[in-house]
């Protein structure tokens, strides 16, 4: 393996990988990832506390972690990012639109991330062999494991199963609108996880590694191929109305990459989606007007500045950000005005009813957010915790179901209006989750946790539908042949973006860094 060159890249990505050297007098890519770890993971330790001897470096790291990253905090990390590498090296760029290093399938990415590890052979896996051994203890031969409990006794879904579609597609009766799609998706059913613990399997799905203080998908993608578009964020988070997932922000993080990178997280289901993006009303002094007059002198005094200060391109830089945060104020509220949808097209993503209208709401938001150019998406099905998510401990017939029908139908619809408007030429939707769940009970009727077997599913530009790779054994216990680990989904996803996993590498902790480590290899089977 060898890091990306230069010679292998265009200006705009070679200045973003100097970064590594400190070349633009940017924080070393190790004091990037203690910052991050700071604010992100430690929780209760701010990135001031880390030792840091240069108060102006601290300071300003503080103010960028602080903000989080909201809208405000892409702005401002987009202004700093800019100040160290000048305002070129990030604004859109059509070469890296159709892929970096080959042709790309795929220009924007739509992630479904179902919190708390989806029972396998509750929706995607059917075992008939379950039903055989219903009540039967496994015997030494077997040596099963639970994670937070002894192994119980065999269980059989509870559910129905039937085959659909041409692909004749095994799914079960709580998928009954995305079992209607079928021949359109193409499932990995043997991915196969490093860990039973919420935590670092979240961490793997999303960054490749099992510990915190490295960068997502989202942040790998967004740092390789930039903005579509200069009016909203490249990367977006649409977490659950309930709360965030497992790691909290450090699922969404740009690791040791620029701050400008991590995700965007949006509150979907808050009064303001975007809070602060305009003064109240009651502030009759920070009105449209005086933001004006108070811009035209910022203007004019940054200017007078920048005139005595020649060839010094911070300044600008910082009037380029502040002119990208202008056109976010533009651009976001016609982006996340659902009004605008027909009637239809809300009762479709299932806005009408309160189990489907938060997931809904937010499947639909990730459809205008990729329409109007962000890249990459990730809409968040459940909080961390023991309830409200996938992690169906207690009992599966009573907490799977409600899960289930808040994601079916607005999944579907997802699918369908991407289609219909042209939008899956060019546009990948991945369905997962961390891990996947035991064949034997926990309790009574609840299922423990299991890294051994879980299913995902890709749809979209660039897959080839209604095909399946790998299988689980017959309890659906481990994968047992055609096992595809998360290094092989972020490569295939890499892949069909134009980008070669082993070529985009960041150097960092003297090591060339990149999403897959040093594993991965791309999914042939479901290419188109």
């Amino acid at each position: 393996m060898s890091p990306l060159s230069e010679g292998d890249l265009s200006p705009s990505v070679a200045q973003r990988a100097a970064a590594t050297s400190g070349r633009y007098g940017l924080r070393q890519p190790d004091d990037i990832r203690q910052a991050s770890a700071s604010a992100n993971f430690d929780g209760d330790k701010s990135p001031s506390e880390s030792g840091e001897n240069s108060p102006h470096s601290t300071a300003r790291r503080d103010f960028l972690w602080r903000i989080g990253g909201g809208f405000a905090g892409l702005a401002v990390a987009d202004l700093f990012t800019r100040e160290a590498f000048g305002d070129g090296a990030f604004r859109p760029r059509a070469e890296f639109n159709g892929g970096l290093h080959h042709p790309a399938k795929v220009k924007r990415v739509i992630q479904l991330f179902m919190t708390g590890g989806v029972s396998q052979m509750d929706t995607y896996d059917y075992k008939p062999a379950l039903e055989k051994l219903h009540g039967q203890k496994l015997g030494p031969t077997e040596k099963p494991e639970g994670f937070t409990a002894m192994p119980g006794t065999m269980m059989k879904s509870p559910f129905a199963f039937q085959r659909h579609g041409q692909s004749g597609r095994w799914v079960s009766s709580v998928f009954p609108e995305q079992a209607k799609l079928v021949d359109e998706l193409a499932f990995l059913m043997a991915m196969t996880g490093k860990s039973n613990v919420h935590g670092p399997s979240t961490y793997l799905m999303n960054s490749g590694q099992l510990l915190a203080g490295f960068p997502c998908l989202g942040a790998w993608v967004s740092y390789g191929l930039g903005r579509l578009t200069d009016n909203l964020p490249t990367f977006v988070v649409l977490p659950d109305a309930r709360g965030l997932p497992y790691n909290q922000n450090g699922t969404f993080s740009a690791g040791f990459l620029p701050a400008v990178h991590q995700g965007t997280i949006l509150n979907a289901g808050a009064p303001e989606l975007v809070p602060d993006l305009f003064a109240r009303e009651k502030f009759k002094f920070a009105s449209r007007g005086a933001d004006r007059d108070g811009l035209a002198l910022l203007d004019k005094l940054n200017r007078a500045h920048a005139q005595s200060h020649a060839g010094d391109s911070r300044l600008d830089a910082r009037i380029a950000s502040y002119e990208l945060a202008a056109k976010m104020q533009l651009s976001a509220p016609e982006a996340f005005d659902l009004a605008k949808e027909s009637e239809a097209t809300r009762k479709g993503y299932g806005l009408d009813k309160p189990e489907t209208e938060d997931f809904g709401r937010r499947c639909l938001l990730a459809r205008r957010l990729i329409e109007r150019g962000t890249r990459f998406v990730q809409v968040w099905s459940g909080p961390q915790g023991a309830v409200n998510n996938w992690d169906n401990h207690g009992n599966i017939p009573k907490e799977l179901p409600p899960m289930a029908v808040s994601v079916d139908q607005p999944i579907a619809t997802l699918l369908r209006d991407l289609k219909s408007r042209g939008l899956l030429a060019d546009t990948l939707v991945v369905w997962t989750t961390e891990f996947g769940r035991t064949p034997f009970a926990q309790g009574s009727v609840g299922r423990d946790h299991n890294g051994g077997t879980f299913v995902t599913w890709l749809a979209g530009a660039g897959i080839k539908p209604g095909v399946s790779v790998g299988q689980s054994d017959e309890w659906g216990y481990q994968a047992a042949e055609g096992k595809t680990y998360t290094y092989d989904l972020h490569a295939t996803i890499l892949h069909l973006m134009g980008i070669d996993h082993e070529r985009l590498t960041v150097r960092h902790g003297g090591l060339d860094r990149r999403l897959t480590d040093v594993h991965g290899d791309v999914v042939k089977q479901i290419l188109a």
